[in-house]
């Protein structure tokens, strides 16, 4: 039996429907998730999420396993490095901007004793289950990714646009946005 899928997750490769299938909308409340997903989706400004994706092992090992405390401690020989690493998105500016966020995770953990408080703070605790029939329906940003990414940027956060803060949204299962016919929307609704 085949299952119905989010119509993005169809046809690019393994890896990006297993990200679907297994990640994308599923509640998370670990601290070091939300690191790396705020890691990833700044990267991915401007390019496809599978490009991400698949330099998502390379991140892993350039950022110390997505540990803020290690990455807020990178300096300027650290970002020299990180440039010439072809195992992610050679950047400068996300590469200091990402080091820039681990720093201000840091701060919003020590006041809001973890960041998984602070975001889910937005959402008042628990996800947005939306229910889209079409994908064409889904926005790119929403009231909740507007006023946490404009909190983010006051804060002093870099790359954290609403479009951006509204897709580590999604990829967290702050907001399920699996259409209503694809076989995660009722799984990860459960979740929350």
């Amino acid at each position: 039996m085949s299952l119905t899928r989010c119509p993005w997750s169809l046809g690019v490769d393994d890896a990006y429907q297993r990200y679907h299938d297994e990640e994308w909308g599923v509640p998370v409340h670990e601290d070091s998730t939300h690191f790396e997903f705020l890691v990833l989706e700044s990267a991915q400004a401007g390019l496809s999420w599978s490009t991400v994706l698949r330099k998502r092992a390379g991140y892993r090992r350039a950022f110390a396993n997505f540990d803020p405390k290690r990455v807020a401690r990178f300096n300027s020989r650290s970002v020299e490095r990180l440039v010439l690493d072809a195992g992610i998105i050679r950047n400068r500016q996300k590469i200091v901007a990402t080091i820039n966020n681990a720093r201000r995770f840091l701060e919003v953990q020590a006041e809001f004793d973890s960041f998984d408080a602070y975001v889910w703070s937005f959402v008042d605790g628990q996800p947005i289950v939306n229910c889209w029939k079409e994908q064409s329906f889904m926005p790119a940003t929403s009231p909740e990714s507007d006023a946490l990414s404009k909190d983010m940027k006051r804060r002093g956060f870099g790359f954290i646009g609403s479009t951006i803060i509204y897709a580590h949204m999604q990829a967290t299962g702050l907001v399920n946005d699996h259409l209503v016919g694809c076989f995660r929307h009722t799984a990860c609704a459960r979740l929350g």
